[in-house]
């Protein structure tokens, strides 16, 4: 076996059923007087309940959460976060409302309690991202990492089915660039095809049935692994792509990780053989890319750029700012071929 790193991360996870009820209890173990809490304006109704069952320990509610995080926006939530005496920030919603609550937490250094309603991952991360005059700038500091993260299955019954599939699919993104990451591990790939697995198992019977309680649960214990390697290892080619196309583009998050992904993995595939093994593995199939193309379209995934937006005049731009400033990645990062990635993603053809 080759010599690794592997450092894990300190995070605390409650799991289970119910276990928005423990809430309460992890302010008080933190030690926070007052949290405020974080949400879009479609969670509005909920977080206002958790806010009213905290009492004298919510600083009310604030709901202006922006995709990709325009650093107005985080200004803004700071702002509001010292206004009103918080201590902390409770994240309840998806990527975009974990996001606000690392900016925040990354100038003021406000612990974070997250409560994922989605499969983004991002709670298990010490990685933040902000936009900035159409570039998506990301980093990674421990202070950004939540404390404590509440998964709680019944939070996700309501998230709609087309939403729950693509933020599956951003998932499992994470994990199979973990398998064939520049500081890959043992461990985070152990982690990596275990969240994959538990992921294209759940998300079929979601989309069969979206009141699904186990499968659901098991969706999210999917997203926690996947986040966990994302959080443990670096990024590659998919999610500098991604990235660039959210950053600079205003593409919809979860939707163009869906898209790229097979398109990313084909790109790898020679290069990563042993990681795209063990993906394969995982979706119970020889090759990966199409396998992951194959998932995204039965259950009715997008996958095309073209449907979410893209121009087709703005492809050679986006290839250019990936090419500009890559990630590392197994595969060289080449102008032609990342043109031509870009282009079948594009067309939503099957990935070469």
């Amino acid at each position: 076996m080759r010599s690794f790193i592997y450092e894990a991360l300190p995070s605390r996870v409650i799991f289970g059923v119910g276990a928005l009820d423990q809430l309460a209890g992890e302010i008080e173990r933190l030690g926070l007087a007052k949290v405020m809490l974080l949400s879009t304006p479609h969670h509005r109704k909920l977080s206002e309940a958790v806010a009213a069952a905290l009492g004298e320990r919510s600083a009310g509610v604030y709901d202006q959460v922006v995709m990709h995080v325009p650093v107005e926006a985080a200004q803004a939530a700071r702002t509001e976060a010292v206004r009103r005496g918080a201590q902390g920030c409770v994240a309840l919603g998806g990527g975009s409302t974990i996001g606000l609550g690392k900016a925040i937490a990354l100038v003021y250094d406000l612990p974070i309690i997250a409560v994922p309603t989605t499969y983004a991952g991002s709670e298990m991360t010490p990685i933040w991202g902000m936009t900035e005059n159409g570039v998506k700038k990301t980093g990674r500091d421990a202070k950004v990492l939540p404390r404590t993260v509440i998964y709680d299955p019944n939070l996700t019954i309501s998230l709609p089915v087309p939403l729950s599939v693509v933020s599956g699919m951003n998932a499992i993104a994470h994990a199979v660039e973990g398998l064939y990451a520049q500081d890959a591990n043992p461990i985070v790939s152990l982690m990596a095809e275990e969240g994959i697995r538990a992921l294209a198992a759940a998300l079929p019977l979601i989309h069969a049935d979206p009141r699904d309680l186990a499968a659901r649960a098991d969706a999210l214990y999917g997203a926690w692994l996947c986040g966990a390697v994302l959080g443990a290892v670096g990024m590659a080619l998919h999610h500098k792509i991604c990235h660039t196309l959210g950053g600079t583009f205003s593409l919809p998050h979860a939707e163009t990780h869906a898209v790229i992904l097979p398109h990313a993995a084909a790109y790898n595939r020679a290069a990563a053989a042993s990681a795209m093994a063990k993906a394969a593995r995982a979706l119970g199939a020889n090759d990966a890319p199409a396998a992951l193309h194959h998932l995204a379209k039965r259950l009715d995934a997008p996958l095309a750029l073209k449907d979410l937006g893209m121009r087709e005049a703005d492809l050679d731009r986006a290839a250019e700012l990936v090419v500009a400033q890559p990630y590392w990645n197994p595969a060289p990062v080449e102008l032609k071929r990342v043109q031509a990635l870009l282009e079948r993603a594009w067309r939503g053809l099957p990935p070469a």
